[in-house]
């Protein structure tokens, strides 16, 4: 029985995601560590995580059947299980996915409609708050193109919302030029939210320069990944991060720099990340129960501005460098 006093007096934030009404934590869960994605973890301590995140006021949990081949949906149901329903806001995604290691697409309206129902079956529920179509920049290489995901995919889902299946849609992809092409291409209102990451952190800011566009539109935007996938850490990029060589010399310089302040560059990272008002939650991920509280924590103070200003200027030319996705 889940027995925790949740929503206690904390400093998180919510805000409204574009007109959907639905109000998120400036600081949002992302499942996909539960699904060993980064290392193998432990079933119980990855549900632990998921309580510590609501208990901590975090509200929006992100997952996808493409995270660990359908292991973190898996993990995730099972947290959920124990969770009241109207305690947090679930979103999944549909277009990737994966079996016995090896990655497959499909953004075929059936395969849609059919991703959506065994997603609820494997997450223990029988609505999805919003459904997304997962990095759609695959699809831009494959046959169809873009068009596809606007001739298909959308409105497959747009059915399922119609029947309460879903309540929300949304599409995602790391190329702010592929969202903003497919609300562009797309009936007004079909696309509600987009989900982007590694464009508002200490190392790329480029999402600004869309948020005019997307507010037009009346779409809400969901950020990911603080940390620009492990780039601004202590412990340095991993080694298939796909960053050019010269942006992660930069940020190993910038980390160094914040630990001889005594101020880790992952606190400030995430600290940056939540800090815009215009963005309605910031996704990261962990399976380790005592990294979600230190993020919560963190997350809940205000960010050294001049540290940031000065990491930043570390960075110098290498700021907004990015790098395909596919």
């Amino acid at each position: 029985m889940y027995l925790i006093n949740l929503f206690i007096d904390n400093a998180m934030r919510y805000t409204e995601l574009g007109k959907t009404g639905l109000k998120l934590s400036n600081l949002s869960f992302g499942a996909s560590s539960l699904g060993s994605v980064f290392h193998e973890t432990k079933e119980a301590e990855s549900i632990k995580a998921v309580e510590t995140a609501i208990e901590g006021g975090i509200n929006f949990i992100d997952v996808s059947p493409y995270y660990g081949y359908y292991k973190a949906e898996t993990v995730l149901g099972k947290a959920l299980k124990i969770i009241p329903r109207d305690k947090y806001y679930l979103s999944t995604k549909v277009g990737r996915y994966g079996k016995d290691g090896v990655n497959s697409w499909d953004y075929s309206g059936k395969r849609a409609t059919e991703s959506v129902y065994e997603s609820m079956e494997r997450l223990n529920v029988d609505y999805i708050d919003i459904i997304n179509v997962h990095d759609i920049e695959f699809q831009a290489s494959m046959p169809g193109g873009l068009q596809k995901v606007v001739d298909e995919t959308l409105p497959a889902l747009v059915e399922l919302k119609k029947k309460g299946v879903v309540g929300h849609v949304g599409i995602t992809d790391l190329q702010l030029e592929n969202l903003k092409w497919v609300i562009d291409h797309s009936e007004p209102g079909m696309v509600e939210s987009v989900l982007n990451f590694c464009h508002y952190c200490l190392n790329d800011d480029k999402l600004v320069d869309f948020l005019d566009y997307f507010e037009s539109k009346g779409v809400g935007v969901i950020n990911a990944s603080p940390l620009s996938m492990g780039l601004l850490s202590s412990r340095g990029a991993p080694a298939w991060h796909p960053a050019p060589a010269a942006l992660a010399e930069a940020c190993t310089k910038a980390a160094k720099y914040c630990e001889e302040k005594g101020y880790p560059i992952e606190k400030l990272a995430i600290q940056y990340s939540v800090s815009n008002p215009r963005i309605a939650g910031t996704l990261f991920s962990s399976a380790n129960p005592a990294n979600v509280q230190r993020n919560i924590d963190w997350a809940n103070e205000e960010p050294d501005w001049q540290l940031v200003e000065e990491v930043q200027q570390i960075i110098g030319n290498q700021k907004r460098v990015s790098w395909s996705n596919t």
